[in-house]
């Protein structure tokens, strides 16, 4: 929100917290789509957001991607295009549609969100019923929940349904989480769930991802002492909003969820001095570098960085991309001078 510059600037320290931004499930899905559109050609159909960012979503609007809820939109004559699905997973029944339809499909599910669902199939082969942790309507959740047959998993978004929930069987359970949930949340649902079935089975590696854990480990050391922490991402982002959650839990005074420089009302920010400022895993890095040059017109700002570990991970693209080249222009747009992953 626009005002006008003050005449002297005031100090502000900005508590800038790594890692932030993209994780490698998200950089791989854009650089799928990217890739598609050079080895193909426009248009690149995509089946709901990539990611849940609508700059990043726009920006590849402008280079030829056409985003779609359902594949039945997808003309007839465009099915030998390429239709990507999106990082947060897809039922069993998206690609077994798609293969009816004759569509060549590229499937960006990340690689941790997919070893959830093979973790969910697991439990249920060896006769267990399916407890999945996380939010209902998200699409991760219904994108695992679409890898079992019916009647095979039950949804438990908070303590309360794990006090309210009756399994049919009390000695057959497995759960398994949303790889974007607040770490203190869920281990809270999951102490609540054992403490009533003590033979309820863990998946064989935790659920939620390590993107998920080290960005709200960050935030909760940047955020004591913080006059506002701000937190770059998009409202349908769920570990946007748990970063939102864990920076006023860790002791922020305020934390507010933006998506660009542009939203910011400088009038209820008011004179800070500390500012704590994140990223969720869908947020480009260039939307945080905007916000930070918009506190540096305003404020005589200086950066602390607030770093708790490295993140050195890199996924794979589909096999038919791998020979497609990749440069850092053609990620510029989102990463900024940030180089792309060998």
């Amino acid at each position: 929100m626009a005002s006008s510059l003050p005449a002297k600037k005031s100090p502000l320290s900005i508590r800038l917290c790594g890692p932030r931004g993209f994780c490698a499930g998200v950089d791989r899905a854009i650089q799928i789509v990217v890739l598609a559109l050079k080895a193909y050609g426009a248009p690149v159909y995509v089946r709901h957001e990539i990611v849940h960012n609508r700059y990043v979503v726009e920006g590849l609007e402008a280079k030829g991607a056409v985003f779609v809820e359902e594949l039945e939109e997808i003309p007839v004559e465009h099915r030998e295009q390429p239709v990507v699905f999106s990082a947060h997973g897809v039922p069993k029944s998206v690609p077994e549609d798609a293969q009816a339809r004759n569509l060549f499909y590229l499937d960006a599910t990340c690689p941790l969100v997919s070893k959830v669902h093979k973790q969910a199939m697991r439990h249920q082969r060896l006769g267990r019923h399916v407890v999945l942790i996380g939010h209902a309507g998200h699409p991760e959740v219904i994108g695992t929940m679409g890898q079992l047959p019916p009647g095979t998993v039950s949804l438990i978004e908070t303590i309360e349904d794990a006090d309210r929930y009756e399994p049919a069987d009390t000695e057959n359970l497995g759960y398994v989480t949303q790889t974007t949930l607040s770490v203190d949340d869920t281990a809270g649902v999951i102490a609540r769930l054992m403490e009533r079935f003590p033979s309820l089975t863990a998946p064989a590696a935790d659920s939620i991802c390590y993107a998920t854990t080290n960005r709200q480990e960050a935030v909760k050391q940047a955020a004591p002492g913080c006059d506002l922490f701000l937190v770059v991402g998009a409202p349908n982002s769920s570990n946007s909003k748990r970063l939102v959650e864990v920076a006023l839990r860790a002791g922020a005074q305020r934390s507010l969820l933006v998506q660009r420089a542009s939203e910011l009302d400088w009038n209820e920010i008011g004179d800070i001095r500390t500012l704590g400022l994140s990223a969720g895993a869908s947020a480009p890095e260039v939307i945080v570098d905007e916000i930070i040059a918009a506190f540096k017109e305003r404020f005589d700002a200086k950066i602390e960085l607030a770093i708790t570990a490295e993140e050195t991970e890199n996924f794979l693209v589909n096999r038919e991309l791998r020979g497609v080249p990749l440069t850092v222009e053609d990620m510029a747009w989102v990463n900024g001078a940030r180089s792309v992953p060998a």
